[in-house]
C-alpha cells in the first residue's frame, strides 16, 4: 500500500493527521473537488529539474509554477519540468504523478510556494490517486525543511 511509509514516517514524528479518501483523480482541481478541499490547501508536488538534476516543487493546485522564479531561487542555470520517465522509478512505493511533497523520504530537494504556508492545513496525495493526507502545514515544514519563496502566479480564470 502507497501510503504506508508516508503515515509511518508520520506516525515516528508524532504528527497528527486526516486521511481522505476520494474518487481517483489524476488533476489537482479534479482532485480538490472530489475530496471536498479548497484548491489553495491542496499541494500538489511539481517535478523538476534543476540543470541535471531532479526536485521536487510542492504549490497550491490553484497556482502555476513560474520556472524563472525557480530558477533565481534554486540558483539555477535552467528549471524545466521533469518528464515522467525522468522520474518514475524514484517513487516505487508510489502511484505515478501521486508522489506526497515529502521529497526528504526519496533524497529529493524541496521547494514550496510561500503561498502554501499561509494556511494552518494543507493536504496531499498519499501516493494513490484517491487518498490525500491532510496535516497542519507547520508539521510538515518541520519535517521536510523545505526551501520557501514565491514561485507561483495564480492559474487565470477561465469561463
Amino acid at each position: 500500500m502507497p501510503a504506508t511509509r508516508l503515515k509511518r514516517f508520520l506516525d515516528d514524528h508524532g504528527v497528527r493527521y486526516g486521511s481522505i479518501p476520494h474518487c481517483p483523480t489524476y488533476t489537482a482541481q479534479e482532485t480538490a473537488a472530489s475530496a471536498h478541499v479548497r484548491g489553495r490547501e491542496l499541494a500538489k508536488t511539481v517535478m523538476v529539474k534543476l540543470d541535471d538534476t531532479i526536485a521536487m516543487v510542492v504549490l497550491p493546485a490553484t497556482r502555476r509554477l513560474d520556472l524563472a522564479r525557480l530558477e533565481a531561487t534554486a540558483g539555477a542555470r535552467q528549471a524545466t519540468l521533469a518528464s515522467e520517465r525522468e522520474f518514475k522509478d524514484m517513487f516505487p512505493d508510489c502511484d505515478v504523478g501521486a508522489m506526497p511533497p515529502f521529497g526528504n523520504l526519496y533524497g529529493l530537494r524541496v521547494f514550496v510556494d510561500q503561498s502554501l504556508a499561509e494556511d494552518e492545513h494543507i493536504a496531499f496525495n498519499a501516493g494513490t490517486h484517491d487518498e490525500l493526507i491532510q496535516i497542519d502545514y507547520r508539521d510538515f515544514e518541520r519535517l521536510v525543511a523545505p526551501t520557501v519563496a514565491s514561485l507561483a502566479y495564480e492559474r487565470p480564470v477561465t469561463v
